[in-house]
């Protein structure tokens, strides 16, 4: 089976809707809504009682320890998974009644660990992020899309690359390629950066910034907190399934919230030269303890 083929594949299945595209969401507006969203699993709250708002224009970071919840949270968000409790909506569409065609189209999802087995070049796996605008006046702009998005993640050099031969980071940086040719107006971002050198690091999260800064609405669930506060306008933190802490990073990235989320002694302070916000945990001189 080809890429094409899979694209085809996916269009038909929504031959009936192919040329209904989803409305724009004005700079600002709520682009996805989460209300008392939780999940139940044997018994167990694996999230619960979690709402938040991700407005066009904005990058929203998810974080917490392991085991808070972020990578559930952003499956439920994404409709991957059906909640026990509450609702997600991607704009006025509810996402668990939606058709997949019609989600696809509105909101894009890198998961944590992309998994594709056959041996589909890298180009081919970006162009699979065109799948939904298949048949729609959006399809014109396929080609510079896949190579914006190429060119995005510097993985020009690599398009002919069978994507199983490439390293995890590489991997990444082509999943997320995938993710930013579907050019859809919410993108939800599981661990983008986790299997990047520092470089690539920041110039995913450069990318994201710049997707919020053209009007989408980025949402990232984040290991990395320093990383978090150089590029979120909102920080949501989770601890334990719940909802802790949810507002700008000045607000939220507290030493007394941090320390107690994460269970260790964490320093907050300004950078110097260019007054943002520097976190990193307490640590004794070499040969001391705390």
């Amino acid at each position: 089976m080809t890429a094409r083929s899979i694209t085809e594949l996916l269009t038909r299945v929504g031959s009936g809707d192919r040329h209904q595209l989803p409305p724009t969401i004005p700079d600002g507006a709520v682009a996805l809504t989460a209300t008392d969203l939780g999940l139940q699993i044997e018994g167990r709250w694996l999230l619960r009682e979690v709402s938040l708002e991700l407005r066009a224009g904005t990058v929203l970071a998810v974080i917490g320890p392991n085991g808070a919840g972020k990578s559930t949270l952003l499956s439920l968000l994404a409709g991957d998974l059906p909640p026990s409790a509450g609702a997600v909506h991607v704009g006025e569409l509810p996402v668990r009644q939606a058709h997949p065609l019609h989600l696809a189209r509105r909101r894009a999802v890198l998961p944590q660990q992309p998994r594709l087995s056959f041996p589909f070049t890298v180009s081919e796996v970006v162009e699979m992020g065109r799948a939904p605008w298949v048949g729609t006046d959006a399809e014109d702009e396929d080609d510079w899309l896949i190579a914006r998005s190429l060119t995005a993640t510097d993985m020009r050099a690599f398009e002919q690359r069978r994507y199983p031969t490439l390293s995890g980071g590489e991997q990444a940086r082509a999943s997320f390629a995938r993710v930013l040719a579907q050019d859809t107006g919410v993108l939800l971002l599981d661990e983008p950066t986790a299997a990047l050198d520092l470089r690539h690091q920041e110039q995913i999260m450069t990318t994201a910034r710049g997707c919020a800064a053209a009007g989408a609405a980025v949402l990232a669930v984040l290991h990395d907190v320093p990383l978090a506060a150089a590029y979120a306008d909102e920080i949501a933190v989770l601890s334990e399934g719940r909802l802790v802490a949810l507002g700008p990073p000045l607000q939220v990235l507290t030493e007394d919230l941090l320390e107690r989320v994460y269970g260790l002694p964490i320093d907050v302070f300004t950078h110097p030269a260019h007054g943002g916000l520097m976190i990193a945990p307490r640590r004794a001189p070499r040969g001391e303890n705390i």
